[in-house]
């Protein structure tokens, strides 16, 4: 993001070291990034439309309504429906070092549009063809592939041109089908009721998520465990959640490993790649990149920034 920030940090109006806010327009959308100076707490915001947030730089403490308060960081977002607010603390934020974060608003419209598409086409064993993401607040840790696109778009926002509308409504598509994908994904990774246990997917996901960092789990593993052939399960695995059953795993290995190492600062990369369940240090490395946009070191080195 760092030159996509440099581009809209020539353009953009400092006029408070809080919450600082540009807005981007297009047609079905606007993109606005804030970027916070100063330690501070207890700063409300509130949107009257739906909100996509993602992280840029720092970190924010959230404080949302029917949520546990929870640590914001890049790689990840929050997705909040229209009018609900939200209270944040900037911990580390600082002139040399502000916290960034991206808020997308979408008309309501263009994402009950894409939802009904979704819904129609996408369900778990028929058990559910219900996903939103306006309901309700979440918080989501994003994939490569959602890293990717927020990326794309935050440049097409900023970098104005003819193409911009019929561009950013493509991606916004595409967006709102990745993160329904990834809330289906979290609800099922954190089925406390056992929906979905009972549901092919829902035992493999179940599996992974008991064995994730202690078993050498492969696509033949799981397919077994579902009962179907490995081709019929990597297929219907990646139609459900976006991605494929090894992306999936090694996004839930990053996952922990992101978790490490805000606990523990003072682990070795290696130690935390062991740790996070990759027999590998050089795959862990590619890995975090691919999917964070980062390396592990760097990562590191955003926390105390």
């Amino acid at each position: 993001m760092g030159s996509l920030l440099f581009n809209h940090k020539i353009h953009r109006k400092l006029t408070t070291l809080i919450e600082n806010r540009t807005t981007y327009n297009s047609e079905y959308s606007e993109l606005n990034i804030f970027e916070t100076h100063k330690v501070s707490e207890k700063i409300a915001l509130t949107f009257d439309f739906p909100v996509i947030a993602s992280m840029l730089t720092g970190k924010k403490i959230m404080h949302i309504d029917g949520m546990p308060a929870f640590d914001f960081f890049p790689g990840e977002s929050v997705v909040m429906p229209t009018n609900q607010e939200m209270i944040i603390d900037f911990p580390i934020a600082s002139k040399e070092s502000p916290t960034q974060c991206l808020a997308l608003g979408i008309d309501a419209t263009k994402i009950n549009n894409v939802v009904e598409n979704f819904n129609e086409f996408v369900s778990i064993e028929k058990e559910n063809n219900k996903w939103n993401i306006d309901n309700t607040a979440s918080h989501l840790i994003n994939d490569s592939g959602i890293n990717h696109l927020i990326k794309r778009i935050t440049h097409t926002f900023i970098n104005n041109n003819k193409s911009k509308d019929i561009l950013l409504d493509l991606m916004i598509q595409e967006l709102i089908v990745r993160l329904l994908q990834t809330k289906a994904k979290s609800i099922i990774l954190n089925d406390s009721k056992n929906i979905f246990s009972d549901t092919r997917i829902g035992m493999a996901i179940k599996y992974i998520n008991e064995n994730l960092t202690i078993k050498d789990i492969t696509v033949d593993l799981l397919s077994e465990k579902a009962c179907m052939s490995s081709s019929h399960f990597h297929k219907k695995f990646k139609n459900t959640l976006g991605i494929s059953p090894i992306e999936y795993i090694n996004s839930e290995k990053i996952k922990v490993s992101k978790n490490l190492i805000k606990k523990y600062n003072d682990f070795q990369i290696s130690e935390i790649a062991f740790k996070s369940g990759f027999n590998n240090t050089s795959y862990f490395n590619r890995q975090f990149k691919k999917m964070e946009l980062m390396t592990p070191q760097q990562f590191k080195k955003s926390l105390i920034d």
